[in-house]
């Protein structure tokens, strides 16, 4: 038996020395049949609130995994309070930008309808399953919710006005984004919204410009792709919160 771990997965269940855990059957498969793990294995198992903890698979069955939760290997630490509002954008290019948003570090995903987005609904199930496993390869500890779709304009006058909403907004006078950063504390509550492949609606933007908590940003001269400005500014966002 070793003590490291060949794997790392995000479960439901309490976790605490001396627990035991079972799998479902789409996580049983993956150790089983993939990893072709066996008895006596150990796993690291984290569920977004006791933090992480060794454990071993001790019944490895055709009908069942089992393990039983060891020691804790690191206790819990929360995201940084950060969001991402994000237009839906085309298969492939959506589930990259879960993905990447989860590796850095969101703490909340928000899909938000607009007047040129193109894609009317979101698969949130699929979406969830992306930053679960992004969560798992990322060694973060816990997995961001990816909430329903709203409209934009639901989200501005729903939005919590102590947070701050950076907007990218192309083709504006706005401050670029490290610029805006500057002043701000370092773990104040915020958030950044991408629009979709088309930009905002000269209305949309209109209307969050008179927005008291928004703040319009910018990337450089060139215009990114959706999926790479969102990726861009959450890098540039967690850097600065951490410098």
């Amino acid at each position: 038996m070793s003590n490291v771990a060949k794997a790392r997965l995000f479960v439901p269940a309490a976790l605490s020395g001396g627990a035991e855990v079972v799998l479902p059957p789409d996580q049983a498969h993956y150790l089983r049949h993939v990893l072709r793990l066996g008895e006596g294995d150990t796993v690291a198992l984290f569920n977004g609130r006791d933090g992480e903890f060794h454990a071993v698979l001790s019944v490895v069955g055709k009908k069942e995994v089992r393990l039983l939760v060891g020691m804790q290997t690191r206790p819990f630490a929360a995201a940084a309070d950060l969001w991402l509002c994000f237009a839906p954008i085309r298969q492939g290019r959506i589930e990259m930008v879960i993905e990447k948003a989860t590796e850095l570090g969101v703490g909340r995903l928000l899909p938000v309808q607009t007047r040129r987005c193109q894609i009317p609904k979101v698969n949130g199930e699929r979406l969830s399953a992306i930053a679960r496993e992004a969560a798992e390869q990322s060694e973060r500890l816990d997995v961001p919710p990816i909430e329903n779709l709203v409209t934009l304009e639901k989200l501005l006058a729903e939005w919590p006005k102590e947070r701050r909403l950076y907007v990218c907004a192309e083709r504006s006078e706005a401050l670029p984004l490290l610029a805006a950063l500057q002043p701000r504390p370092k773990d104040e509550p915020c958030a950044l919204l991408v629009g979709p492949e088309g930009g905002f609606a000269p209305e949309e933007l209109d209307a969050m410009l008179r927005h008291p908590a928004i703040v319009p940003v910018t990337l450089g001269q060139n215009i990114l792709r959706a999926e790479t400005a969102a990726i861009a500014a959450l890098a540039i966002l967690q850097a600065a919160r951490q410098n």
